[in-house]
C-alpha cells in the first residue's frame, strides 16, 4: 500500500499536481482549509465577515486560512472547478423573480444541478429533492407553503452551507437631477430596478442617468446567470415575456397577454411591432428558441426553468401555447419572467458552433449584445464603464436618454463623484452605511432609500470534499458563527441575520422557526464531540479511524 501510494503520488507530481495525505491515523488533526473570498476593496462586509468567520472557526482548533480572489477568478475556481475548494464566501442577490421562493427552494439544492448549474456546492438529499419537485405542483398556495417550511428545515438541520444576513442595501439618487416621486421602490429589491430605469424623469437638461457599481463585469450573457451588476445590465438589454412588478407579482411584458387555459397549458400572446436592437422583427419562432436554447446542456444555469416544458405550438403569427409535463405554480414567476429572449438569427449559428465542445454558453469570452429591451448596447469596457443607449422603439422606452455605469472601487470616491454630479444613482455602496446618511444630511439633493434585500450573503461549504461532506462538522462550522456580530461588525447594521434560503421578505413562505438558531463556541465544540472529534492541543482532530486522502487545491 505504501509503495502504491508513492506511485500515485510520483504521478500527480508529474501532472503538476501536489498532492497530501491526510488523515491516516488516529492522531491526525483536521487538515488545513482555505476560505476564499472577495478582495475588501471589491466587497469590504464579505471580506470583513470572512475574517470574523476564520477567527471563529480556529477557536474550534481549525487552521484557516482567508483567501481573497478578484471575482472573474473566483468565479472560474468555484463554479468551473466544483471539486477543488473548500469553502468560500457567496451570495445569491435579490432578482425580482426570486420573490416566488421557487428559484431558491429548487434549483440552489436539487441534486440534478450539481454537476452544473446552481447547486456547486454539491448537495445530494433525496428527501429535500422530492419535497422541490412536489411545490412546483401544489396548487394550494397553503400546501405548498407547509411543502416550502419543511424544506426549510431540512437545510437548517443539514447546514450545506452557512447563511449569514439578508443585506439592507441603502442607495441614492440626486433628486435636483430626477424628479423623485419617478422613482420606483420594488418589493425586496429596493430602488436599483428596471422600473425606476424606465419611469424616472430628469428634471432638466441632464438626460444620462450614470449609475456607479464597486465591481467590475463579469459577463453580460442571456444565457448566463451572472451576479448582481451583471444582472442590472441583462435586465435592462434583454425582454422577458413577463416581468416582475414592482409589488412582487408577474404581469405580461413582451408578451401582451397571458392566460391559463388549463392546469397545465399556458398561452401568450407576443407584443405586435417588436424589434431587436439591430431592426429584425421579433417572432414567435424567436421566443421558442429562447426557450429551447437552455434546455440542451449548452445554458445549465437556465435548465431548471424549462425542463417542465413538454411541447410548444404556435398560435398563428403572434400566439405560442406551452404544454407542461406538470402542474406547475412557478411557471409564470420562475420560467415566463426568467428566460431572456434572445435572437435565433443570431444565437443559433453560436449554439451549433458549441456543439460537441465541452464548453457552455456561459463560458463565452464574448457574446452577441443584440436585444429587444428598453436600452441597446453601444459601450462595454468591464474594468471602465458600460453604456446604454435608450431604444426608441420599445414599446415602453425610457424616459433617460442614456445609462452609464462607472466601475468605482472606492467608497469615498464614489461619494465625491456623487458630490460633483459625475455619478447621479447611487447603485452600490460597499462603505459604511452611516457615512451615506451623514453625506445626505450635508447634501440635501441627495435622497437616500434602503430596502431589506431578498437575498442573502453566505459561506458555501463543499459538500463533495470531506471534512465538508460530514453534517456534523458542517453544522458545527454554521453553528459557531455568531449571526449578530456579522450584522454589526462586517454590515454595519444594515443586515438582519439569516438562516434560511427563504428571506423574511417573503413573509409568507419564510420559517420563523429556523431563526431560532443557537449559536456559540460552546454549541459547535458539543457537536464536534459528539460526533467523536477531539480537540487536543489547541487543535481538532477526525474521529478515530477516520482517513481522507484528496488533491490539495
Amino acid at each position: 500500500m505504501k509503495k502504491l501510494a508513492i506511485a500515485v503520488a510520483a504521478g500527480l507530481a508529474a501532472l503538476g499536481l501536489a498532492t497530501t495525505t491526510l488523515a491516516q491515523g488516529p492522531t491526525e488533526k483536521v487538515r488545513k482549509l482555505n476560505l476564499y473570498s472577495w478582495p475588501q476593496a471589491a466587497l469590504p462586509q464579505s471580506y470583513q465577515a470572512a475574517q470574523l468567520i476564520a477567527q471563529q472557526w480556529r477557536q474550534l482548533g481549525l487552521d484557516v486560512e482567508v483567501k481573497p480572489l478578484q471575482r472573474q477568478a473566483q468565479t472560474q475556481l468555484i463554479w468551473f472547478s466544483r471539486d477543488k475548494w473548500d469553502t468560500t464566501m457567496w451570495r445569491m442577490v435579490g432578482r425580482p423573480e426570486r420573490s416566488d421562493p421557487d428559484e431558491f427552494l429548487y434549483s440552489l439544492y436539487h441534486s440534478s444541478y450539481a454537476e452544473k448549474g446552481y447547486n456547486f456546492i454539491g448537495y445530494l438529499n433525496k428527501e429535500y429533492d422530492a419535497l422541490a419537485e412536489k411545490q412546483r405542483t401544489q396548487l394550494d398556495r397553503e400546501e405548498r407553503r407547509k411543502t416550502a417550511f419543511a424544506m426549510q428545515e431540512i437545510i437548517n438541520r443539514d447546514q450545506p452551507q452557512a447563511f449569514l444576513v439578508h443585506p439592507k442595501y441603502a442607495l441614492a439618487f440626486n433628486k435636483a437631477v430626477f424628479k423623485e416621486d419617478t422613482v420606483v421602490n420594488q418589493s425586496g429589491i429596493g430602488i436599483r430596478n428596471i422600473w425606476t430605469f424606465m419611469n424616472i424623469q430628469p428634471l432638466g437638461a441632464q438626460k444620462d442617468l450614470i449609475i456607479n457599481s464597486n465591481e467590475t463585469i463579469n459577463a453580460t450573457n442571456p444565457l448566463y446567470i451572472g451576479g448582481a451588476v451583471d444582472s442590472w445590465i441583462t435586465d435592462l438589454i434583454w425582454d422577458r415575456l413577463m416581468r416582475i412588478g414592482p409589488d412582487g407579482m408577474p404581469q405580461p411584458w413582451a408578451a401582451e397577454k397571458v392566460d391559463w387555459i388549463d392546469d397545465k397549458t399556458i398561452e401568450i400572446k407576443l407584443r405586435a411591432g417588436m424589434k431587436w436592437h439591430d431592426g429584425q422583427p421579433v417572432t414567435i419562432d424567436d421566443v421558442i428558441f429562447s426557450f429551447e436554447a437552455p434546455a440542451g446542456d449548452k445554458a445549465p444555469m437556465y435548465k431548471p426553468f424549462v425542463t417542465d416544458i413538454a411541447a410548444m405550438e404556435k398560435i398563428g403569427e403572434l400566439g405560442l401555447r406551452f404544454r407542461l409535463k406538470n402542474v406547475n405554480t412557478t411557471f409564470l414567476t420562475a420560467s415566463l419572467a426568467k428566460i431572456n429572449l434572445i435572437p435565433k438569427h443570431i444565437w443559433e449559428p453560436v449554439l451549433k458552433d458549441l456543439a460537441g465542445k465541452p464548453e457552455t454558453a456561459e463560458q463565452l469570452k464574448s457574446v452577441p449584445h443584440v436585444g429587444s429591451g428598453p436600452f441597446k448596447m453601444v459601450r462595454w469596457k468591464p474594468t471602465e464603464e458600460i453604456l446604454l443607449d435608450r431604444f426608441g422603439d420599445h414599446f415602453q422606452a425610457p424616459k433617460v436618454e442614456r445609462w452609464i455605469m462607472r466601475i468605482v472601487p472606492n467608497a469615498e470616491a464614489t461619494l465625491g463623484m456623487l458630490k460633483r454630479g459625475e455619478i447621479n444613482f447611487l447603485g452600490m455602496f460597499g462603505g459604511d452605511a452611516e457615512v451615506l446618511v451623514k453625506f445626505s444630511k450635508e447634501n440635501p439633493d441627495i435622497a437616500i432609500k434602503s430596502e431589506v434585500d431578498i437575498g442573502f450573503e453566505y459561506v458555501a461549504f463543499n459538500n463533495r470534499r470531506a471534512p465538508f461532506n460530514d453534517v456534523a462538522f458542517r453544522r458545527a462550522l454554521s453553528l459557531v458563527i455568531d449571526r449578530r456580530l456579522m450584522v454589526s461588525a462586517a454590515w454595519q447594521d444594515y443586515a438582519i441575520p439569516a438562516n434560511s434560503h427563504v428571506s423574511p421578505v417573503l413573509s409568507f413562505w419564510h420559517d420563523p422557526k429556523v431563526d431560532q438558531l443557537k449559536t456559540g463556541v460552546a454549541e459547535a465544540r458539543k457537536i464536534l464531540q459528539d460526533a467523536g472529534y477531539r480537540l487536543s492541543g489547541g487543535k481538532l482532530y477526525y474521529p478515530v479511524g477516520k482517513r481522507e486522502t484528496l488533491t490539495t487545491e
